[in-house]
């Protein structure tokens, strides 16, 4: 049985990149590593640890609850939950010494102009552009300056 971890900080955006590999397969051991969204500062300094685990706890119900349904659909597939904190190219060391053989899936969202954390040793970073925010900054404006008209 094939193993495949799969990294995922948005369900919808997993869905989309796993459901073509859905089609005929083979069962599966699918292994979620929910990797939570981080707050900013300005936001953490008035959120108490009770209410961030709290949210925690409703994101990754919500996440578990849209993807493990979907990963099951292939008769003999094995769904393991995860909820890890980084590094991640840490948490797929531990996974691949605990499971052997594995393949790292990387379906978390990207963000605009943030480059995201390599999942594992051998996967290369992502080049940061230093055009990101002022495309999407320019692009905002002028679509508020067409709807203005």
């Amino acid at each position: 049985m094939e193993k495949i971890a799969v990294f995922v900080n948005d369900a919808e955006h997993a869905l989309h990149i796993v459901q073509p590999m859905l089609r005929d397969a083979a069962p599966t051991h699918w292994i979620i590593v929910a990797t939570p969204p981080t707050l900013t500062r300005h936001i953490g300094r008035w959120v108490s640890h009770s209410a961030r685990q709290q949210w925690l706890e409703r994101w990754s119900a919500e996440l578990f609850g849209r993807l493990e349904p979907v990963l099951r659909e292939v008769p003999g597939s094995k769904v393991e939950k995860m909820m890890v904190k980084r590094p991640l190219v840490e948490v797929s060391e531990r996974l691949r010494a605990r499971l052997g053989t594995l393949r790292f899936l990387d379906a978390r969202r990207p963000k605009l102009g943030k480059a995201d954390e390599p999942v594992s040793a051998g996967q290369p970073e992502a080049e940061r552009s230093p055009w990101a925010y002022p495309v999407a900054a320019t692009a905002g404006l002028s679509a508020l300056l067409t709807l203005a008209d």
